[in-house]
C-alpha cells in the first residue's frame, strides 16, 4: 500500500488521528524524528483510541534513515507551494507521502532536493495558510485509497 510519512510531527492528537486513519485504510504510518512528544504520550493514546494496535507505525532517527529502511517508489512532499494538485497525481503502491510539522513547512534546502512534479497541494481559498495535519493525511490518503478502488476496504 502506500506510507505516510509525518516529519518531526509536534502535535500528539495530530500524531494519533493519523495513526487511527492509517490502520483503517490500511497504510504504512512513519513518524521521522525529533518528535515533538513521546509516543507514549496520553494525548496520542486517546485520539488514536485502541487503533495503535491494528497501525503499521515506525520511528525513524531522520528521513535518511526512513530512505534508507522502506526504499519508497517515489517520495511526495505536501506542500503550498506543490505544483500539482494531489488528485492529479496517479497514485501507486509503494508512494511515500510525506508531511512537514505542524508549525512550519520542510526547509527550502529540502523541498529544493524535490523534483517539481514530486511537491504536491491540497487546494484551499485564496489568502489560507494550511490545513491540519491530520485533516490533510485524510484527504491524500482516501484520494490515493480512492484510486485504487479502496482496496480491501469494505
Amino acid at each position: 500500500m502506500f506510507h505516510v510519512v509525518l516529519f518531526r510531527p509536534e502535535i500528539p492528537p495530530n500524531t494519533g488521528n493519523a495513526i487511527r486513519l492509517c490502520a483503517i485504510a490500511g497504510v504504512n504510518l512513519h513518524l521521522i524524528e525529533p518528535l515533538g512528544f513521546s509516543v507514549d504520550h496520553a494525548k496520542l493514546r486517546r485520539a488514536g483510541l485502541d487503533y495503535r494496535e491494528y497501525a503499521s507505525l515506525a520511528v525513524h532517527p531522520d528521513l535518511t534513515a526512513f530512505r534508507n529502511a522502506v526504499q519508497p517508489g517515489r517520495l511526495f512532499v505536501f506542500t503550498t507551494e506543490g505544483r500539482l494538485r494531489h488528485d492529479q497525481i496517479g497514485w501507486q503502491a509503494g508512494d511515500a507521502l510525506l508531511f512537514g510539522p505542524e508549525s512550519a513547512s520542510v526547509s527550502d534546502a529540502f523541498l529544493a532536493t524535490i523534483p517539481c512534479d514530486g511537491l504536491v497541494r491540497l487546494p484551499m481559498r485564496p489568502g489560507s495558510r494550511s490545513l491540519n495535519l491530520s485533516n490533510a493525511v485524510a484527504i491524500a490518503v482516501y484520494e490515493a485509497w480512492r484510486q485504487h478502488g479502496f482496496d480491501g476496504g469494505a
